[in-house]
C-alpha cells in the first residue's frame, strides 16, 4: 500500500555522503577520449575524439579536473594508475559508457593511489581495484573481478570511498585506517574468501546491498571498525565452498568486540541458517536468531531470517519487497540497475514509517515496458464519439495512469486503469484532420512508455465515390515478374467517404465481371472503356462513378538481345494452315537458357520466316486475345521462301497470334529484341545511310564465309550506340541461300535474316546489337551473293525517341488510288504530328518491273538508298524504319523502274523520350 508517513528520505547530507558530482564548469576543458581499436590513435596525440589515446593510462597522465575520459570498448591489458585529483565540484572521471555489454576492460588492474575527487564509471576491472591513500574517490556502475583474490581493496588511510552498484565478482576488502568508506546496492559474490571484510575502518556503511557468501562471515567488520553501519543487505548465506580460504565460521553477521561500539544493525535479511554456525556473531557472543540478537544487543529489530534463499529476491512475493529503511545511512536513489524506488502496491510498506523501499541491491520494478491501445473507430465523421482503450504490461496496473493526446490541439485526457481491464478515455472532434492518437502510460515511478496510432476524422456527409484510372508500368526488366502492356490500376483515394469503405466493385468495361477490390487490370486491346466503380462503407451507404478511361501501349526503349530461334514448325512436322491462327508464345524470365527476358515487355521484334508455302500466300502477326488486323507482314510464293522484320505487341497473356490468308506452310520464327517502358534505349532514325555494297568492294560473299561491317562510329552513327536498324539487300545471288546478321563474330546463332534467290534482289529490315569495335558481321550458308547494307537508324544512350507499339493497322494502299509510276511520289498521313519516325511494314505489289522503293521524312530530302525491292510477278513486303516528316507524313519514292502498287500498314511510332 502507498506509505502514508514517510517514503523515500534522501536529505541533503546523504546527497553530501554519496558525493553525487554536479555538473563541470562552463568553462571546463574538454573531455579526453581513449579508443585502442581507432587507427589514429595514439599516446603521443592530444586525446581528442578524432585523435585518440591508445591507453587509458596516456589518459591518467594527463587528465585534470573536472575532465572526463571517455574510454571506448576493448581490451586493455595494462595496469592503469590513477594518481592526480580533481577539485571539489569538479572531479576527474572515467567513463566506459552505460551498457554494460561493451564496457571497456581493464585486464591488468586499476589502482588509485593518493588521488582525490575521482569518479570512474562503466567499466569492467578484470584485474581487480585498489584505493590507498585516496580522498573522495567514486567507483560506480563497474564490473569488478581477481581471480581468487580479493576484487576490490581500499586502505592505506583513504577517506570517503564510494562503491556503489557495482557487480562484484570476489572479496571486497576495506582496511589500513581508511575511513567513512560507503558500499550501496552492489551485488557481491565471494566464494574463495569471505565476501566482506572491514578490519581497522572506522565509520563504513554497508547498505542495500545482496551479498553471495560461501565462505567465511558473509559481512565481518574487524578490529578499529567502531562506528560502521550495516542496514537494507540480503544476505545469502548458502552452501559452503570447498574452494573457500579461509578457516573462519560460517555466520551471517561478524562484529568484533573491537569494533561493536557505535556500529549500527537493522533491516537486514539473512538467508540459508541451518549451515549457519550462528546468524550473528556479535562482540564475541553468538545468536542464532533475530530475536536473539534483538534481545541481547538492541540491535536488528526488522531482521529477517530465512531457511533457503528459496522465495527471497527478485520474485513476487520475496520479504525484501517495501521492507527496508529509507533513513538508513548511504541509502541510494536508485538500484544496482538504475531504476529507480518503487512501490509495490500489492505488498504492505512494512519499512521505517511506512516506507517501501527494498532491501538488498535490486528494487522491485513492475516490469512496465509496453502499452497497447484500442480505438472503436479509427475513421468516422466529426463529432462521432471515439474512445480509446488502454492498457500495459504493468504487474501493478492499479497504480498505472494513461494520458490520452487524441492529436487535434486539446489538452491531453489523463486516465487510470483501477481494477478494470483497462483505462478508458472518450473525445470527440470538432472538425477533420488526420489525427494521431498518443498513449502514454506512466507508472509509480514516473517512467513512460508511449504508443499511437492514426486516425482519420472527416467532414460529415454523403458518400460520394470518385477515382482516377492511370497506366501501370513495369518498373525493372528483371526476369522475375513484370507488368504486361494495357494495364491500368484505379485508385479510389478522391473518394468523399465520411465513414470508412469496406467494399469496392470494378467494372472494367470490358465484358470481364465486375471484380470485388481488384484495382489492377490488364486489357486484351487498346481502346476507350466506360469504366465503373461503386463503394461501399461501413454504414451500409453506396456510391458509384463512371468514366472513360483510354487504354493505350506506353512509349518504350528498345532492349536488344543475341538473337535466337524461337519456333520452328519443320523440327516437329506441323505446319500452320490458312484461316487457323496459331498462337506462338513469347520467352519471359528464364526459360531460354542464356536469354533473361523480362516479363514486361510491351513488343516484339522478331524474323518471321514462311517457307514450303502450298500456294501463293501472306501472313498476318497481331497481338494475340484481338481481332486479326486487315494488314500482312510476309508474303510468299507457292514452294517459296519468304521472310521480314515484324514488330508486334504482345498480347495480355504474353503471347502473339499469327495466320496464313491461304494455304500450308512452316513457320519459323527468330527473337531478335523488344521494346519496354522504362528500360532499354532510346532510338535515332536517319536517312537511309550507305553502309556498305559489295558490289563496289570487297567482292560477293561465298558460303560459309563472314564479312565483318564497321556500323557505328561511322555515318553519325555514335561509336557507343548498342544496336543499330539495317536494311539488308541480296542481289545476285547464285543459289537459295540465307543471311545471318549478328554481333559477336564468335557467336553465330542458329538464325536468319534474309533469304535469297538466284535473280532476284531480296530487302529485310535488321535490328542488329553492335559487336565488337563497332561491327556486325555478316554470313551467308551457300553459294555467293552481294550484299548492301543501309542504316536507317540507331540505339543507345544518347539517342531522343521511344517506341510506341500499335496493333498493325493500314495507313495507305495505292490499290484503291491508283499505281505509283516510276519517279513518282506517294505521301502516307496518319502518324501522330509529333512522331519523329515509324515503323512501318511497306509492301509493294502488281510491279510492272524491276524497282526500288525509298520511304523518308516528308519535306526531306530523298536519300539514294533503297527500303525494298520491286520485282515483276512478286509481292514483296519488308519492314521499314523511317523518319516521319512535317505533319506526321512520310514520302515514298519509286524509283525509275516499273510502276508498282504500294501498301504502308503501321506498326509503331517513335516520339521525343
Amino acid at each position: 500500500m502507498r506509505a502514508t508517513r514517510t517514503v523515500v528520505l534522501l536529505t541533503a547530507g546523504l546527497v553530501t555522503l554519496l558525493g553525487v558530482p554536479v555538473s563541470a564548469a562552463a568553462d571546463a576543458p574538454a573531455a579526453l577520449y581513449v579508443d585502442k581499436n581507432d587507427a589514429a590513435c595514439s599516446d603521443a596525440g592530444s586525446g581528442a575524439q578524432a585523435a585518440p589515446f591508445c591507453t587509458v593510462s596516456a589518459a591518467a597522465k594527463v587528465v585534470g579536473p573536472g575532465q572526463t575520459v571517455r574510454i571506448k570498448p576493448g581490451v586493455y591489458a595494462e595496469a592503469v594508475t590513477v594518481d592526480r585529483s580533481g577539485e571539489p565540484g569538479r572531479p576527474i572521471t572515467f567513463d566506459g559508457g552505460s551498457d554494460v555489454q561493451y564496457f571497456p576492460e581493464l585486464s591488468k588492474g586499476l589502482t588509485l593511489s593518493g588521488a582525490a575527487h575521482v569518479v570512474v564509471h562503466g567499466v569492467r576491472a578484470t584485474g581487480g581495484v585498489k584505493v590507498g591513500r585516496s580522498t573522495d574517490v567514486e567507483l560506480d556502475r563497474m564490473d569488478i573481478s581477481r581471480g581468487r583474490v580479493e576484487a576490490v581493496a581500499i586502505g592505506e588511510g583513504s577517506t570517503d570511498v564510494r562503491l556503489t552498484r557495482n557487480r562484484l565478482r570476489g572479496a571486497v576488502k576495506v582496511e589500513g585506517g581508511s575511513r567513512g568508506t560507503v558500499l550501496g546496492r552492489n551485488l557481491l559474490f565471494g566464494v574463495f574468501q569471505p565476501p566482506l571484510t572491514v578490519v581497522d575502518a572506522p565509520g563504513t556503511v554497508v547498505t542495500n546491498n545482496t551479498i553471495d557468501g560461501m565462505c567465511g562471515a558473509a559481512v565481518s567488520v574487524g578490529a578499529g571498525s567502531a562506528g560502521s553501519a550495516l542496514f537494507n543487505n540480503v544476505l545469502y548465506t548458502g552452501a559452503s565452498s570447498t574452494a573457500c580460504q579461509s578457516a573462519a565460521a560460517r555466520v551471517g553477521v561478524n562484529v568484533a568486540p573491537e569494533a561493536a561500539a557505535g556500529t549500527r544493525a537493522d533491516y537486514n535479511l539473512i538467508t540459508g541458517h541451518q549451515v549457519l554456525a550462528s546468524a550473528y556473531d556479535w562482540s564475541g557472543t553468538g545468536y542464532p536468531t533475530p530475536a536473539a540478537f534483538r534481545a541481547a544487543t538492541g540491535q536488528g529489530a526488522h531482521d529477517i531470517l530465512t531457511p533457503s534463499r528459496e522465495g527471497v529476491g527478485e520474485m513476487p512475493g520475496s520479504p525484501t519487497v517495501d521492507s527496508a529503511d529509507p533513513t538508513a545511512p548511504g541509502v541510494l536513489p536508485s538500484d544496482f540497475a538504475g531504476d529507480p524506488v518503487a512501490d509495490d502496491p500489492g505488498v504492505p510498506n512494512t519499512g521505517r514509517d511506512g516506507g517501501y523501499l527494498d532491501r538488498g541491491a535490486h528494487e522491485t520494478q513492475d516490469g512496465l515496458s509496453e502499452v497497447w491501445m484500442v480505438i472503436d473507430r479509427t475513421y468516422a465523421p466529426a463529432g462521432t464519439p471515439v474512445e480509446v482503450q488502454a492498457v500495459s504490461n504493468s504487474q501493478w496496473p492499479t497504480a498505472m495512469a494513461y494520458e490520452v493526446d487524441f492529436g487535434d490541439g486539446t489538452a491531453p485526457v489523463t486516465t487510470r486503469q483501477g481494477n478494470g481491464a483497462n483505462a478508458v478515455a472518450t473525445h470527440a472532434y470538432t472538425g477533420p484532420c488526420t489525427c494521431t492518437v498518443k498513449v502514454t502510460a506512466v507508472n509509480g515511478v514516473g517512467k513512460r512508455v508511449s504508443t499511437q496510432k492514426p486516425t482519420k476524422v472527416t467532414a460529415p456527409g454523403p458518400l460520394t465515390a470518385a477515382f482516377t484510372a492511370e497506366p501501370v508500368l513495369p518498373t525493372t526488366d528483371s526476369p522475375m515478374g513484370g507488368v504486361r502492356p494495357l494495364t491500368i490500376g484505379i485508385d479510389a483515394g478522391a473518394t468523399s467517404a465520411p465513414w470508412p469503405v469496406d467494399r469496392m466493385y470494378v467494372d472494367f468495361g470490358d465484358g470481364t465481371p465486375a471484380q470485388s477490390d481488384e484495382t489492377r487490370h490488364t486489357y486484351a486491346a487498346p481502346g476507350e472503356y466506360k469504366v465503373s466503380v461503386t463503394v461501399a462503407d461501413s454504414q451500409g451507404a453506396r456510391s458509384t462513378a463512371t468514366r472513360s478511361v483510354k487504354v493505350d501501349y506506353a512509349a518504350s526503349g528498345y532492349a536488344a538481345t543475341e538473337p535466337f530461334r524461337l519456333l520452328d514448325t519443320r523440327t516437329d512436322g506441323t505446319a500452320l494452315w490458312g484461316g487457323s491462327p496459331a498462337a506462338v508464345t513469347l520467352p519471359v524470365g528464364l526459360s531460354v537458357p542464356g536469354h533473361a527476358l523480362s516479363g514486361g515487355m510491351a513488343a516484339a521484334v522478331l524474323n518471321v520466316t514462311v517457307a514450303d508455302a502450298s500456294e501463293d500466300t501472306h501472313l498476318s502477326v497481331w497481338p494475340s486475345g484481338q481481332p486479326r488486323p486487315a494488314t500482312s507482314n510476309v508474303n510468299v510464293r507457292k514452294g517459296g521462301t519468304s521472310s521480314n522484320t515484324v514488330t508486334v505487341p504482345v498480347g495480355a497473356d504474353g503471347r502473339i497470334s499469327a495466320q496464313l490468308n491461304s494455304g500450308r506452310a512452316a513457320l519459323i520464327v527468330d527473337f531478335v529484341g523488344y521494346y519496354q517502358p522504362n528500360a532499354g534505349r532510346r532510338f535515332s532514325p536517319i536517312a537511309p545511310t550507305r553502309l556498305a555494297d559489295t558490289r563496289g568492294a570487297g567482292g560477293p560473299l561465298g558460303g560459309g564465309q563472314t564479312r565483318t561491317v564497321k556500323v557505328a562510329g561511322v555515318n553519325g552513327i555514335p561509336a557507343d550506340a548498342t544496336a543499330v536498324a539495317l536494311n539488308l539487300t541480296g542481289t545476285g545471288s547464285t543459289e537459295n541461300a540465307h543471311v545471318i546478321a549478328y554481333p559477336d563474330p564468335a557467336k553465330r546463332p542458329a538464325t536468319s535474316n534474309l533469304n535469297l534467290e538466284p535473280g532476284k534482289d531480296k530487302s529485310n529490315q535488321a535490328i542488329v546489337p553492335v559487336g565488337p569495335d563497332g561491327t556486325v558481321t555478316l554470313y551467308t550458308n551457300t553459294g555467293s551473293t552481294h550484299l548492301v547494307l543501309d542504316a536507317v537508324g540507331w540505339y543507345g544512350k544518347d539517342a531522343k525517341a521511344l517506341f510506341t507499339p500499335t496493333v498493325p493497322r493500314r495507313l495507305a494502299d495505292t490499290r484503291t488510288t491508283g499505281k505509283l509510276a516510276p519517279g513518282a511520289t506517294t505521301t502516307v498521313t496518319g502518324l501522330p504530328a509529333g512522331a519523329l519516325g515509324a515503323a512501318l511494314n511497306i509492301t509493294a505489289t502488281d510491279s510492272t518491273g524491276p524497282g526500288f522503293l525509298t520511304a523518308y521524312g516528308y519535306g526531306s530530302t530523298r536519300p539514294g538508298a533503297s527500303s525494298l525491292n520491286t520485282r515483276p510477278g512478286d509481292t514483296v513486303p519488308n519492314h521499314v524504319t523511317t523518319p516521319v516528316g512535317d505533319g506526321g507524313r512520310v514520302a515514298i519514292a519509286n524509283s525509275y523502274g516499273g510502276s508498282t502498287h504500294v501498301i504502308t500498314d503501321l506498326l509503331g511510332y517513335f516520339t521525343q523520350g
